[in-house]
């Protein structure tokens, strides 16, 4: 499963304030000196450190913590373990990993589907949440496929749909496939240490409904340490920022 922290582009624009051209600020210096020439009122617009536009002020109160989206928390755990770090570039971030085998790699993953007629096919994590697959048998046109997930032992459960995605056609005898896709959200507290997230995949057409539930033991995913490793030449390539 990949569980590295999907990236995002940054985009920076140049602030409108500074000069573009010494002939501007020729032209500038030149209106100062003419006689009866009157300034106009100076504005004032703040830029950081590279002469970006701030595009937002905050005031914190004393013992206001600033609220820092994941992503880029992330982004400067590795920062801190590439600064450290002497030769390799090697570092560990936390992240949800599977407590099974991916079902689609399994010798049974066929046998299963036309059992339960629902079989989950893959799952993935990432920062924002996870990501995966489901293969339902086309009893009839109209179905619905959702996923039934919790963070607390069923203590309290969720429920999320799924999405018709492609359908494999018939082959070696066996009946026409529909794929489905899905996405759980993750909230924050999950990203410690053994936090677990269990799941099963729910099938309802016809009137019946089947249950994929990793034969009774349910998916889980737990929040595991997980080593990371980037070339050396990559070094200069991450910019991090808030």
């Amino acid at each position: 499963s990949s569980c590295d922290p999907a990236l995002r582009p940054i985009i920076r624009r140049r602030t409108r304030s500074l000069p573009t051209s010494p002939e501007r600020r020729k032209q500038a210096a030149v209106q100062c000196q003419v006689p009866g020439w009157q300034s106009r009122m100076n504005r004032v617009r703040f830029a950081d450190a590279l002469g970006l536009e701030l595009t937002e002020v905050k005031v914190f109160q004393t013992g206001e913590d600033p609220s820092i989206p994941l992503h880029v928390l992330s982004r400067l755990s590795i920062n801190s373990d590439l600064w450290y770090s002497s030769s390799d570039l090697e570092f560990t971030m936390q992240c949800l990993v599977p407590d099974f085998q991916q079902p689609a790699d399994c010798m049974d993953f066929s046998s299963r589907l036309q059992e339960q007629q629902v079989c989950l096919e893959r799952v993935s994590s990432s920062d924002l949440g996870l990501s995966g697959s489901i293969q339902v048998c086309n009893v009839a046109f109209e179905k619905q496929v959702s996923v039934r997930y919790t963070f607390n032992q069923w203590k309290s459960l969720h429920e999320v749909c799924a999405h018709w995605h492609s359908s494999i056609p018939e082959k070696n005898g066996q009946d026409q496939v529909d794929v489905f896709t899905f996405f759980l959200p993750v909230p924050p507290f999950l990203l410690q240490l053994c936090s677990v997230v269990q799941f099963a995949a729910r099938y309802q057409v016809n009137g019946r409904e089947y249950w994929d539930n990793n034969r009774g033991k349910n998916y889980s995913l737990t929040c595991r340490t997980h080593p990371l490793k980037m070339p050396r030449e990559c070094e200069e390539s991450w910019i991090h920022f808030i």
